[in-house]
């Protein structure tokens, strides 16, 4: 599936500036709306070390109201949390409902990291399919939405980021030893990831892949796949475009339905 996904589709960057704002004020009253109608969101980001999954956390969440949504940033589970079954951690960050829940990385590293790193036994790693696949289940019946995001770039992009990281002496912290080891071992997280998506890939859970090469791209697909995601949800709650800015961004989703851009 990745080594068939497109990574040359760009947007050039006047057109994502004319068409942010839109977004982001739309993002806003449906984030609102599903807080008046207690509807509560999960929206995950995976994706390669270095494809940009910070920054358009970032751009996601700066015209959110805070108080509608809590990020979580997932690390490897502490001591204390493998006495506890493995999804334990991640039942105590589901959002309340009207909530909107951002995980940067979650519980599908259970089947990433800790399956190449060998950090997990097999046996325990090929559960966690079932153990997923049920979980978000349990949720969607329970009235949340979930929007997956898996950012994608090359191998050869990948490492092109990390010496431009490397290179800049106030960025160059965000490369360590483990990244590059990663690195070596793409093919192996490739195949990882694509049994990931074949297991998990289901009608309340479905993955969106985003193309990563070009940032400008990558985030107008994120948003134009959440907003659709919530009004979809919404249905007949979802507020009215209310302004031109809107409009655009309404344009930008339907263009999306029909496959343009």
């Amino acid at each position: 599936m990745l080594e068939k996904v497109n990574l040359d589709l760009k947007l050039p960057k006047k057109e994502y500036k004319r068409l942010l704002p839109g977004l982001q004020r739309r993002l806003y009253d449906l984030e609102k709306a599903c807080w008046d109608h207690r509807i509560p969101s999960i929206v995950l980001f995976e994706g390669w070390d270095a494809a940009g999954k910070g920054s358009a956390i970032g751009t996601l969440t700066e015209r959110l109201d805070p108080r509608g949504f809590k990020l979580h940033k997932i690390q490897a589970p502490r001591t204390y949390e493998k006495q506890r079954p493995w999804l334990w951690r991640f039942w105590l960050k589901t959002p309340a409902y009207g909530e909107m829940a951002i995980f940067d990385l979650s519980w599908y590293q259970r089947v990433l990291v800790e399956r190449v790193e060998k950090l997990t036994p097999k046996r325990e790693w090929r559960r966690a399919y079932r153990d997923i696949v049920d979980f978000e289940r349990m949720l969607v019946d329970d009235g949340a939405v979930i929007v997956k995001f898996w950012l994608h770039i090359s191998r050869k992009e990948q490492r092109k980021r990390f010496r431009r990281l490397e290179k800049d002496p106030l960025e160059s912290w965000r490369v360590t030893p483990e990244d590059w080891k990663r690195h070596e071992k793409y093919d192996q997280y490739l195949l990882a990831a694509e049994e990931m998506f074949e297991r998990t890939e289901t009608e309340w859970g479905p993955w969106t892949i985003v193309e990563a090469t070009d940032r400008w791209h990558a985030r107008k697909k994120i948003f134009v796949s959440l907003i659709h995601a919530l009004e979809e949800r919404l249905g007949d709650l979802a507020p009215p475009y209310y302004t031109e800015e809107e409009a655009l961004a309404r344009e930008a989703v339907e263009d999306s339905l029909k496959g343009v851009g």
